[in-house]
């Protein structure tokens, strides 16, 4: 069984320092790579929506090597409490 998107991209950052959407994506490839919303446009939506809910917070910003924009989050305590009360231990990326 698979995680709902957002709530993957959430559980992917659990344990996380900063992450960017492409390492996001990158880390859950294996898993949800088939899916037709597999894309960067929809995975920034996702961090945008949990930044929104107070789950996740931009923690920094760069330009990459060919000038496009980095934007790296970080997850909140209530974004990790909100894992550990919705996610099962077996779900869990550690």
């Amino acid at each position: 069984m698979l995680l709902p998107s957002r709530t993957a991209v959430l559980n992917q950052m659990y344990d996380q320092r900063e992450i960017d959407v492409a390492q996001v994506m990158e880390e859950l490839k294996p898993q949800y790579g088939q899916e037709k919303q597999f894309n960067e446009k929809m995975y920034l939506e996702h961090m945008m929506a949990l930044e929104a809910n107070g789950l996740v917070e931009l923690a920094t910003y760069d330009l990459d090597d060919n000038d496009q924009l980095v934007i790296y989050y970080k997850i909140t305590d209530e974004g990790r409490a909100t894992v550990e009360k919705y996610v099962d231990k077996k779900y869990r990326a550690v």
